[in-house]
């Protein structure tokens, strides 16, 4: 029996939120980012009409279309609305997976026995529309790969069911672009031969592609001849994460203590990035050597980027730390977890920075975390024995 996945995605997911809360801004081009030396987080249909893309920077989406109107963005708002949805869907639902604040897939394998799949989807669509207010497409198909790229296919208005023997006519003639893992550097490299159409790509024999691509490369293979077997895997919302770093001779070295702290927080945001998650709140431990424990708390706009995250847990350690007292122990966690990515967070960095950040997140995803280090950092050693990382769901 063919599986029946669901893919269903938050139209421009930003800019639905701000119009749910101001209905002057229905109908106008309209830019979710900040700052001259910002990026687009997200952007309206309206402007994209002008060519107007998502991780633009600001000033060039402003010379395509002056008439748009800029709004920070409230990613606290974001994440409520997108919890509002989720609760939606998730009361009915049989198994569903949040991809993303504004994302989400769903198993309803065997359900036409009962419903039809697609009248059932569509319903719950209505019901989320109807509910949240705020608008959402979906397909229906065998896996979450076609699903996927049926939604995309079928925006802003059209609802799309893939049925399986319709799979490989559907994604022959699109672009290579729409496979998901098919990034900018891929498309050149495949366009150079002349392979760029997903039907000429499934053609292709999987262990020239593999020699290509490397180890990504028979799975590009697979979904441009549309199989992926990926399950959804049920949703839960992950709570914190944390780490602690206990010394083997209690210390009173302000320097190394901060050099550790800094380590820590880059470790844990290239988690939170890796696992697209956004923290709210920083809580900073230490326990001093007679083994008197105390905490700082604060609460901060969603983040996932070292530089934030390193300068609110530099002022609460600098407030928690009172009692020169040799420590034995320190700890942070980041909690108030909501899913997002470093690129939709950062309303008020610059392109520059965004790049950094992804080159030094691919260093490290490929070579591991040691490859590159902020030097203030080195002090902390990720693979220390006493070192615990905590996970809680």
């Amino acid at each position: 029996m063919a599986r029946a996945i669901v893919h269903m995605d938050l139209d421009t997911f930003f800019v639905s939120c701000e119009r749910l809360t101001n209905s002057e801004l229905d109908g106008i081009p309209l830019i979710i980012g900040g700052g001259d030396r910002g990026v687009v987080a997200s952007c309206s249909y309206e402007a994209r009409r002008f060519g107007v893309r998502s991780a633009m920077p600001i000033h060039m989406a402003m010379k395509l279309c002056p008439q748009a109107k800029i709004i920070k963005g409230d990613m606290e708002l974001y994440s409520q609305l997108s919890h509002n949805v989720t609760q939606v869907i998730q009361e009915k639902a049989p198994i569903m997976e949040k991809a993303s604040i504004d994302e989400f897939y769903l198993d309803i394998t065997g359900m036409d026995k009962f419903h039809g799949s697609y009248k059932w989807t569509d319903e719950l669509a209505q019901s989320v529309i109807k509910e949240t207010g705020l608008p959402i497409s979906f397909s229906l198909s065998i896996n979450k790969t076609v699903s996927k790229i049926a939604t995309g296919e079928g925006k802003p208005k059209g609802n799309l069911e893939i049925p399986e023997g319709n799979v490989q006519a559907f994604l022959n003639p699109l672009s290579i672009q729409k496979i998901p893992m098919v990034g900018n550097v891929t498309f050149q490299l495949l366009s150079r031969i002349g392979v760029r159409t997903i039907q000429t790509l499934s053609e292709m024999p999987a262990e020239v592609l593999q020699q290509m691509i490397g180890k990504n490369g028979l799975d590009i293979w697979k979904k441009a001849n549309g199989i992926d077997h990926t399950p959804v895997e049920p949703y839960t919302e992950r709570k914190s994460i944390s780490t602690e770093h206990t010394f083997s001779q209690d210390t009173i070295d302000i320097i190394m203590l901060k050099s550790i702290l800094i380590g820590m927080v880059e470790k844990l945001a290239f988690q939170l990035r890796s696992e697209q998650w956004l923290t709210s709140t920083i809580t900073v431990k230490i326990r001093y050597a007679n083994f008197d424990t105390e905490t700082k708390q604060c609460k901060i706009a969603y983040t996932s980027a070292d530089h934030i995250l390193t300068k609110n847990v530099m002022e609460l350690f600098d407030k928690v730390y009172q009692r020169r007292m040799r420590l034995r122990l320190i700890g942070i966690r980041f909690s108030g977890l909501v899913r997002g990515t470093y690129q939709i967070d950062l309303f008020e960095d610059t392109e520059e920075m965004l790049s950094l950040y992804a080159a030094m997140d691919k260093m490290k995803s490929r070579y591991g975390f040691d490859a590159v280090m902020r030097c203030a950092g080195a002090s902390f050693k990720p693979n220390n024995k006493d070192e615990i990382l905590k996970r809680t769901k």
